[in-house]
């Protein structure tokens, strides 16, 4: 059901020898993959004026009150920066100790700092996921182990097609770009004495009630749950997030970062998110992101030539669509901009993901999608 990858494509079933004939076929000898382009790379030189499907920020972010907050942060800029407060507050929003909390410029910076400050020899990422923590871990001289989750199974996580002998294990929930959601207690099961276990749970306040999260828990071994704070508020530029885990990991994970590696406006922003009142607006927020992508999915069902991923659940959808690339460059002449889906590991050039927006611009979208594919044939 599942292909596992060493860094160079090559199959390693040391459980399942009789899957290797189709791992051989599946992944190629060669990396085919762009590990670092991300979806901002859709809008940027001359893609301004393009309506944004290809990045999964919230639109209308970060919210008036926000930008108060970072703003009134300035007259302290004098002062390094002291996290404590911060960290204490990320700490009570998740009913934790301090010493299970730290901050970071984002998530990027955590992954950085996972396959850098950790004793690792085998690590496997669950893909198609997000690819910067596979980036970062070969970046510090891993070879780093592959499992591909198919369209076939839906996308879904089968905790037995891991390896036994990984000792540090990478999956998103809801996983970018699938926008599929793994019932916490399966990413549960891949959990083990000796092995981290590593989810990243960045669009997870995108879904209400953080229906399968993980933050928080204790009783769950060698657990790390990374938390971004770019996509609900709106702070891809502000660069703020955070790492939950034991002590121990917190510990060699702050040895590794610089001093002072959050600016004083980052943390009064991860203050201020963790507020009730910030809490209660992005569970309102999650619910409309639900409504809304469920009115994008009915329209796109009304396309034969359109294949979906029906199983979102984050605040974007990934499609299957011939000649993607080509519905991709007409779709920009009408003016927007889409994610392309062959950077992902285990995706191919038919694949695109769509950022999730309120119902005007959806409409708006599907009527663009609908002349896009008549002028792709």
């Amino acid at each position: 059901m599942y292909t596992r990858t060493d860094d160079r494509g090559h199959p390693e079933h040391p459980e399942h020898p009789e899957r290797s004939e189709r791992s051989e076929r599946s992944e190629p000898s060669s990396e085919p993959h762009d590990l670092r382009h991300h979806g901002d790379a859709e809008v940027r030189d001359g893609g301004a004026d393009l309506v944004d499907l290809a990045v999964n920020v919230r639109t209308g972010t970060p919210p008036q009150w926000l930008r108060k907050r970072v703003a009134a942060s300035v007259a302290s800029l004098a002062a390094y920066p002291d996290g404590r407060a911060a960290r204490a507050a990320v700490a009570a929003r998740h009913g934790l100790p301090a010493e299970r909390v730290l901050l970071t410029a984002g998530a990027a910076e955590a992954f950085v700092l996972l396959a850098r400050a950790l004793p690792v020899r085998r690590p496997v990422v669950v893909h198609p996921q997000f690819t910067e923590p596979e980036a970062a871990l070969r970046d510090a001289g891993h070879e780093v182990g592959r499992v591909l989750l198919r369209e076939e199974d839906g996308f879904r996580l089968d905790p037995g097609a891991v390896p036994q002998s990984a000792d540090l294990v990478v999956i998103g929930n809801p996983t970018n770009p699938t926008s599929v959601l793994h019932p916490a207690a399966r990413i549960a099961e891949l959990a083990r004495p000796g092995r981290l276990l590593i989810v990243d749970e960045a669009f997870m306040d995108a879904v209400p009630g953080e229906a399968e999260a993980l933050a928080g828990r204790t009783d769950i071994p060698g657990l790390v749950v990374l938390r971004s704070l770019t996509k609900t508020w709106g702070l891809a530029g502000l660069r703020i997030g955070y790492v939950l885990a034991e002590p121990e990991t917190i510990a060699a994970l702050e040895r590794a970062q610089p001093l002072w590696p959050v600016s004083t406006p980052a943390l009064v922003a991860a203050e201020a998110c963790m507020g009730s009142a910030a809490l209660a607006e992005a569970e309102d927020a999650a619910r409309r992101i639900a409504a809304d992508r469920a009115h994008l999915l009915a329209g796109l069902a009304e396309f034969d030539e359109v294949r979906v991923v029906e199983a979102a659940e984050g605040p974007f959808v990934l499609v299957r669509v011939r000649r993607a690339s080509q519905v991709r460059e007409r779709l920009r002449g009408l003016g927007f901009a889409v994610r392309r889906g062959d950077t992902f590991p285990g995706l191919d050039g038919d694949w695109l993901r769509l950022a999730v927006r309120d119902r005007a611009t959806t409409n708006r979208f599907l009527q663009a999608l609908d002349q896009a594919l008549v002028m792709v044939g």
